[in-house]
């Protein structure tokens, strides 16, 4: 254990929250971008709805316990707890929120999720060499980068296709009406999913600084105290939004229609529950991109804007190692003091 004063502690802690806080900021856009794309809801009614779905995930987990994996997995999973250090914490931390000041700035739908991962796994590597990680957790995080946006995709157009032989002998009036109706129950369903999964990445950091400074007494498990303050930070992060991202992700990839807008949250919905359960730190980010190029390919190929989409798969590629970096240069500065 690590001795740390206690001020020290509640400053990490502070810290941690803030980047809970950013990342409900950066991801307010995962969740309604398709329902403000077609103007199913308002901007401002749009975040206020998704704040609110991001922190019912909290009362989720109190019916089921098991869905707190994804804590375990960020806390214990990535870096070996018994060697992570306060200042391995800091430096996880500020690359993470580094890099997501960064894409948010310029607007790209980077993810805060392998953001931390990278922060951690780099602020790790420094600090005790690569020896220090756990590579069963890592492996099934940098599997999902790639197989979370595959799948949405995939799941997406294959709602688009089941839902369109079914309402194939609708009229369009009353099809219209029905998606818009499923469409705001899958981007509750997404904005739940989105609180569930992200807000436990921080979780699970500021149980391992409990845990590696003898402030956490018994098994690793996570607080109940940080668990509510995890996605009352998320929720409020949300409710700022991210509205370049929003606009990004919400039409400049593709245009939507409510059937599509639908297909893609139910398709990202399944699949970030999922992750949840396997405790797996999926990126909502990806996964809700590729839903959103999956209803869009699913209308034509052509619908969808290529170029856009190469640019976001690039700041996906360069995340990890980018916020790598910098959590090792920032693990490293503590160590001048």
């Amino acid at each position: 254990m690590h001795e740390l004063a206690f001020p020290l502690l509640i400053a990490l802690i502070v810290i941690a929250l803030a980047f809970d806080f950013l990342n409900g900021l950066h991801d307010a856009a995962n969740s309604i971008a398709t329902v403000v794309a077609t103007r199913l809801l308002g901007p401002v009614t749009a975040v206020l709805f998704a704040a609110f779905f991001n922190f019912a995930a909290y009362f989720l987990t109190l019916a089921f316990p098991a869905l707190h994996k994804v804590a375990e997995t960020v806390g214990a999973g990535l870096i070996d707890k018994e060697l992570v250090t306060p200042a391995v914490i800091f430096g996880a931390l500020i690359g993470a929120m580094f890099w997501n000041v960064v894409t948010w700035l310029k607007g790209i739908p980077s993810s805060s999720s392998h953001a931390l991962v990278g922060g951690l796994i780099g602020s790790g590597v420094a600090h005790a060499g690569m020896t220090g990680i756990e590579w069963s957790g890592l492996n099934k995080t940098l599997i999902a980068i790639v197989l979370s946006p595959t799948l949405g995709m995939l799941l997406s157009m294959l709602i688009m296709l089941v839902t369109s032989w079914l309402f194939s002998r609708t009229n369009a009036r009353m099809a219209d009406r029905t998606f818009k109706f499923l469409h705001l129950l899958s981007s509750a369903a997404y904005s739940v999913s989105h609180g569930l999964n992200d807000a436990q990445k921080t979780m699970g950091i500021i149980t391992v600084l409990l845990y590696s400074t003898g402030y956490l007494q018994g098994e690793f498990h996570v607080p109940h105290w940080v668990a509510i303050a995890c996605y009352i930070a998320i929720a409020l992060g949300t409710m700022t939004g991210g509205w370049k991202i929003i606009e990004t992700m919400g039409s400049r990839i593709t245009k939507l229609s409510q059937h599509q807008g639908f297909s893609a949250s139910m398709g990202g919905s399944v699949i970030v529950f999922s992750a949840s359960l396997l405790g797996i730190p999926v990126s909502t980010t990806h996964t809700i991109t590729g839903c959103v190029i999956g209803a869009g390919v699913a209308r034509r190929a052509s619908a969808v804007r290529w170029g856009v989409a190469q640019s976001v798969v690039t700041a996906w590629v360069i995340t990890i190692p980018a916020s790598a970096a910098v959590g090792a240069l920032f693990y490293a500065l503590t160590r001048l003091f």
